[in-house]
C-alpha cells in the first residue's frame, strides 16, 4: 500500500472532513475515490436508463429488438477487448487511464442526445463499454493502494453500495428530468439543443463524469508505466509481449488456488443469481401463485439480503476468516436456492431468498477482499479484467440457456411424469422450471 504524502493531499480537505475521511474511510484519498465511486455509478445508473429509453424511441416497432441490440453492445466488448484491458492496465498509470476514460465516457455522453438512429446508439454503447472496461480494473487495481490491508474488506463493502444502491438516485434523477423537460424547457432552443428528458440525463451523466475525472486525478496513486520498458524492446517483442502478458494472467487466474476458487465461486454465484431474473417470473406466476407482480416482491427480498450481507462482513470484519467463509457462505447460498425453489409458498421462498441474499453479499465482498490481498501491484489489471469476464461470461450464459434448458426439462417432465410426482402419498410438482 502506498500511502505516501497522504499528509500533503489530505490538507485539500476542510479538517473536520478529513479527520471523519480517515476515521471512517481509512485514508483520504480512499474517501474521494468513494465519492468519486458514488457519482459516476449514479451517472451509470442515469445513462443506462436514458440510453434504454432512447433505444426504444428511434427503434419504434420494434422496440425489443432495438432494446436487445444496443444492452448487447454492454456485454459484448468485455468478451473482446476484457482481457487486453487488463494488460493495458497493468502497464499504465492508473489514474491517468481512469481519468482519460472518464473525460472520454463524458464526451460519448454529450454525443448521444443528437444521435437519431440505432447504428449510430450501438457504435456509442461499444465506446462506452470499452472504457469502463478499463475504468473497473484500473479502479479494483488502485484500491489496496489506497487503504491498509486490514480496511479492505470495508473498502469493498462501501464500493458495493456506492455500485448497487445508487440505483435509486439514477431513477430518481431519470423521473426528475421528465417533469424540468416539460415544465422548463417547453421552447425551440431547448429543443435545438436536446433539452428533452433524454438530453437532461445524458448531460447529467456527462457531468458526473467529469466529477469522477476531477476526484480521481486528486487520488495519491502510485505513478507507474511499463510503456519505456516495453519500448526499448524489439519489434517482434513489443508486438508479443501483450499475449504473453495476457498469457501470464490467465495462468495466474487458473494456477493461484485462492484466485481459482474465488473466481469460479463468484462466477457461479453469479450464475445461479442471473438465472432468478429469466426463470423469476415463470416460477412466481406457475409454482407459487402470485401472479408476475410476485416477482418484484422475491427481487426485493433478495436486493435487501445483499445489503444485510454486505452490513454482516461490515460488523463481522475483523473476526472472521475469509477463505473459509468464502467457501462455507457459497454452499449457504446454494442450499437457500434450493429450499427456494422446493416451496409452494410465497412467504418461505422470500424469506430463504432474503437468506441467499445475504449469502450473495457475504461472497462478493470477502471475494474481492481475497483478490485484493492475494495478487500482487503489477498484476491486479488482469486478474480483475478476467474475473468481469467470467461474470459477463456467466450472466450471459444463464439469460440465455436458462429458459432453454427450462423448456427442455418442462417437456421431459410433463413426458415422464406429468409434471407431478407422488411419494408416500405426497405430491410433488416437479414442472422444468
Amino acid at each position: 500500500m502506498n500511502l505516501g504524502n497522504q499528509d500533503n493531499k489530505s490538507r485539500r480537505l476542510p479538517l473536520h472532513i478529513n479527520h471523519l475521511a480517515e476515521k471512517a474511510f481509512d485514508s483520504p484519498s480512499f474517501f474521494r475515490l468513494w465519492i468519486a465511486q458514488v457519482v459516476s455509478a449514479t451517472g451509470d445508473w442515469l445513462g443506462l436508463l436514458a440510453i434504454s429509453i432512447l433505444a426504444i424511441r428511434v427503434g419504434s416497432g420494434n422496440e425489443g429488438a432495438a432494446l436487445s441490440l444496443v444492452l448487447g453492445a454492454r456485454i459484448a466488448p468485455g468478451f473482446f477487448f476484457g482481457p487486453l484491458a487488463g494488460v493495458f492496465v497493468d502497464r499504465w498509470d492508473r489514474k491517468r487511464v481512469m481519468v482519460f476514460c472518464d473525460i472520454g465516457r463524458a464526451l460519448v455522453m454529450v454525443v448521444l442526445p443528437f444521435i437519431n438512429n440505432l447504428i449510430g446508439l450501438f457504435i456509442a454503447s461499444l465506446i462506452l463499454e470499452a472504457l469502463t472496461m478499463l475504468w473497473s480494473p484500473a479502479k479494483e487495481a488502485s484500491v489496496p493502494n489506497l487503504v491498509s490491508e486490514k480496511f479492505l474488506t470495508t473498502a469493498n463493502s462501501l464500493s458495493l453500495v456506492a455500485a448497487y444502491g445508487t440505483f435509486p438516485l439514477g431513477a430518481g434523477l431519470m423521473a426528475l428530468f421528465g417533469r424540468l423537460s416539460t415544465a422548463l424547457f417547453d421552447s425551440s432552443w431547448a429543443d435545438n439543443i436536446r433539452l428533452d428528458d433524454m438530453g437532461l440525463a445524458f448531460y447529467a451523466n456527462a457531468v458526473s463524469f467529469l466529477v469522477t475525472a476531477l476526484l480521481v486525478s486528486s487520488l495519491d496513486l502510485p505513478k507507474k508505466s511499463r510503456t519505456g520498458e516495453i519500448e526499448n524492446q524489439g519489434l517482434k517483442k513489443q508486438l508479443l509481449s501483450p499475449i504473453r502478458e495476457l498469457k501470464e494472467g490467465w495462468q495466474f487466474a487458473f494456477i493461484n488456488p485462492v484466485v481459482r476458487t474465488v473466481n469460479a465461486g463468484l462466477a457461479t454465484a453469479m450464475l445461479g443469481a442471473g438465472m432468478v431474473i429469466p426463470l423469476g417470473v415463470i416460477y412466481t406466476d406457475e409454482l407459487l401463485g402470485a401472479g408476475k407482480s410476485g416477482f418484484g416482491v422475491l427481487l426485493t427480498a433478495l436486493g435487501f439480503g445483499v445489503g444485510a450481507g454486505v452490513l454482516l462482513v461490515f460488523f463481522l470484519r475483523n473476526s472472521i476468516d475469509k477463505a473459509k467463509t468464502f467457501t462455507r457462505v457459497l454452499f449457504g447460498a446454494g442450499i437457500s436456492l434450493f429450499a427456494t425453489v422446493s416451496t409452494g409458498q410465497i412467504h418461505f421462498a422470500m424469506v430463504m431468498l432474503f437468506i441467499g441474499g445475504i449469502c450473495l453479499g457475504v461472497i462478493y465482498v470477502v471475494g474481492f477482499t481475497l483478490l485484493h490481498e492475494n495478487v500482487e501491484d503489477h498484476m491486479r489489471g488482469r486478474i480483475f479484467a478476467t474475473f468481469y469476464l467470467l461474470v459477463r461470461a456467466c450472466v450471459l450464459l444463464a439469460l440465455v440457456i436458462g429458459p432453454l434448458v427450462e423448456d427442455g426439462l418442462d417437456r421431459l417432465s410433463s413426458l415422464l411424469w406429468d409434471r407431478n410426482i407422488e411419494i408416500a402419498g405426497l405430491e410433488i410438482a416437479v414442472p422444468g422450471v
